[in-house]
């Protein structure tokens, strides 16, 4: 029981198997000793001292432990575990006031570790309920200081030193392990209390209950030094799971702000943000700590970090979340047309959303397309528990994904989708700029080398870092990672060298070295291979394999060339080729139109990507925007038709990734389309313009 002001205190000593002083608690090892005594403050008495050895599951004592407690596993061995241990503390000590004649009192212990870094972890982990009492206590560091301002600041003093101060002469030799420390603080306290001074227990440390929820303004202003980046989360890890592995350790209000990819799904990541600096440095002394099985790594992170993914602007979102203590629900995969009754009706009556329709908020485009994304409210964790039970159901002919979420996952879904769309809308008009003058090397000679095994996360940095001294070895523009079909990372790379030997010398020497948390395999390699892997073909032990769309007599006689289907460049793809740097061409030289080779317009073709992000490929072709006016001249420059106005042109969204033009075509069944429009803008072989010119029923792929 506590009051908020209390007739007594109760001064608390713990150790763990592991660390001690400063790094108490930093190791996760578990709490072996408990040593207490009752302290009334009005006629400082005190109560029993009491000392209670705590039974771990890890009996494993440090080295540090064994010297300074003198505990050996054999004594622990008999002890009671925790649950048992903190039943008699609360019996003990509500014994010893009513000895004492009190009725509330509150905990004081050197310093936070114990009941922030300690106790409440612990418990946590086990799942074991802690009293009342264990959320607020004094900080006798902190009163120490407010009590003699000329002393050292809380976070350097100890115990002994406290005692110095004073003039206390306490030996410490004398007593057991945790007793002494005991006595000492309860000698502290009276010399405090005493008519010198007549210092006033009146404020505590608190901690809280239970993390709150709610919304964060861009606007706001956030301490870097409250703010920390963890990293390794399980990717169905909440935000109330987040609050758990800090438990102990105070969150701001909407503090958690979880992480998401360019696919907008969990990166394993989150931002937390704390009350103050002092609490955000016990979070990053939990660094590499559990969560259940998974090691947690904890960095300090910044203000503006934090904004960038909880921050939001939209009136609309901060009314759904002004609704505080909801447990929030993600639904993805909604038919397009799904209503609120719809959603409604396919959690019913036993998932009741909080407000009815209030309690959802659908996400959507700039221009009002619904995304078939939405948030739910619940009241209480067992009503979204009923509706995460509907996981994968169907709605319509779709089923639907549901996943716990937080207040900053709808501000960061919300603004990612309202402010760029993730499929980018059709591009002003554009004209061809000049292809570079460099191309992928061919033939048989071995100046590349292949990188497999990257982690996804890898980027051109890292691939240049991993290098090493080899990097100014590398042709330029020779870098070029290769993306699956579905535009991912698929953990490959290639490399032209600038000759055969800086190549052998380059798999020889990074070969199984690690990127990250992988160790990535080195291989040497052609430009040829190198080619056909780029366009889909396969480079294996077994040998190379000619891309799916050559048929094995043409594999020899191919000129390799990187290559994408021609109607790709229609558009540039905004969501894969960055800006090219090439310099527009010159008004007297005419534009060229030559995108692709001719042979390469393969428009059914299984193809691999490749991402020329810097130093880019070099068979980048981009595009720039231009005004009517150039458009006009380079069109009457080559007698090239121009696209057409809006409306004969149409994008098609949410094809399966094994979409091919057949089934494309068949979509289109009775429509007419006129392929001849864009001849002047790609160049197609004879055979892709067959393809698109043939009725439907000769079409075979």
């Amino acid at each position: 029981m506590t009051a908020s002001h209390s007739d007594s205190l109760v001064v608390l000593f713990g150790a763990t198997a592991g660390a001690y002083g400063a790094k108490l608690g930093s190791d996760e090892r578990e709490l072996i000793l408990l040593v207490w005594q009752v302290v009334d403050l009005h006629s400082k008495k005190v109560g029993t001292l009491h000392k209670s050895l705590v039974k771990a599951d890890n009996l494993d004592l440090s080295d540090q432990c064994r010297e300074v407690s003198a505990l050996t596993p054999e004594g622990l061995s008999k002890a009671e575990p925790l649950d048992r241990v903190l039943q008699q503390f609360s019996q003990l000590v509500s014994s010893d006031l009513k000895v004492l004649g009190r009725s509330s009192y509150t905990l004081c212990s050197d310093g936070q570790l114990l009941i922030r870094q300690v106790l409440h972890p612990e418990t946590s982990k086990k799942n074991l309920l802690l009293s009342d009492c264990f959320y607020s206590f004094y900080d006798l560091r902190k009163e120490f200081r407010s009590c003699y301002p000329s002393s050292a600041a809380g976070k350097d003093q100890t115990i002994k030193t406290m005692a110095e101060y004073l003039g206390l002469g306490t030996d410490e030799a004398e007593e057991d392990f945790g007793v002494w420390q005991v006595k000492t603080m309860v000698a502290i306290i009276f010399s405090m209390l005493s008519e010198g001074c007549n210092h006033v227990f009146t404020e505590p440390e608190t901690v809280k209950h239970k993390y709150e929820t709610g919304p964060c303004s861009k606007s706001e202003t956030v301490d870097s030094e409250t703010v920390i980046r963890a990293r390794g989360l399980p990717w169905q890890s909440s935000d109330q799971d987040i609050a758990r592995f800090f438990k102990g350790l105070n969150i701001a209000k909407g503090g958690v702000a979880l992480c998401l990819n360019s696919q907008g799904r969990r990166n394993g990541e989150a931002l937390v943000r704390f009350v103050n600096s002092e609490q955000r440095d016990l979070a990053l002394e939990r660094h590499k700590h559990h969560m259940g099985s998974r090691y947690i790594e904890v960095y300090k992170a910044t203000g503006e970090e934090f904004l960038k993914i909880a921050g939001g602007t939209s009136n609309e979102v901060a009314q759904f979340l002004s609704k505080e203590n909801q447990v929030i629900i993600r639904m993805r995969g909604l038919p397009f047309t799904a209503t609120q009754e719809d959603v409604l009706g396919f959690l019913g009556p036993e998932c009741p959303v909080t407000g009815g329709k209030e309690g959802l908020l659908f996400v959507k485009y700039p221009d009002g397309r619904p995304t078939g994304d939405a948030f739910v409210l619940f009241s209480c964790e067992e009503y979204a528990q009923s509706a995460l039970k509907k996981h994968k159901e169907i709605l319509g002919k779709r089923y639907i994904e549901l996943f716990r979420s937080t207040a900053a996952e709808v501000q960061q879904v919300l603004n990612r989708y309202m402010s760029t769309p993730l499929i980018p809308t059709l591009p002003t008009p554009i004209i061809p700029v000049i292809p570079p003058p460099y191309t992928i090397a061919t033939g048989s000679v071995r100046d590349c080398v292949r990188l497999r095994g990257l982690p996804y996360t890898a980027g051109i940095d890292d691939i240049l870092e991993f290098m090493g001294d080899a990097t100014g070895d590398i042709k330029p523009h020779g870098v070029h990672m290769v993306l699956n079909q579905q535009g991912r990372p698929s953990g490959d790379a290639f490399i032209q060298m600038k000759s055969a030997d800086k190549a052998f010398m380059v798999a020889q020497k990074c070969h199984k070295k690690m990127m990250k948390d992988r160790y990535v395999e080195v291989f040497q390699c052609s430009g040829e291979e190198m080619n056909f892997v780029l366009m889909g073909g396969t480079l294996n032990r077994s040998g190379l394999s000619p891309p799916p769309c050559l048929s094995p007599p043409a594999y020899a006689a191919f000129q390799t060339a990187a290559v994408i289907p021609a109607e790709a460049a229609l558009y540039q793809p905004q969501a894969l080729l960055p800006t090219t740097r090439t310099p527009q061409a010159s008004a007297a030289a005419p534009p060229a139109v030559t995108y692709y080779p001719a042979q390469a317009a393969q428009l059914y073709m299984n193809y691999t990507a490749y991402y020329p992000s810097p130093p880019v490929s070099p068979t980048t072709v981009g595009y720039i925007a231009a005004p009517p006016g150039a458009v006009a001249a380079a069109a009457t420059a080559t007698h090239t038709p121009l696209l057409p106005q809006p409306g004969a042109l149409v994008r098609m969204q949410g094809l399966p990734y094994n979409t091919g033009m057949k089934e494309i075509l068949s979509f289109f069944q009775g429509y007419q389309y006129a392929p001849d429009d864009y001849n002047g803008l790609i160049q197609l072989s004879d055979q892709a313009r067959s393809v698109l010119q043939a009725p439907k029923e000769w079409v075979c792929l």
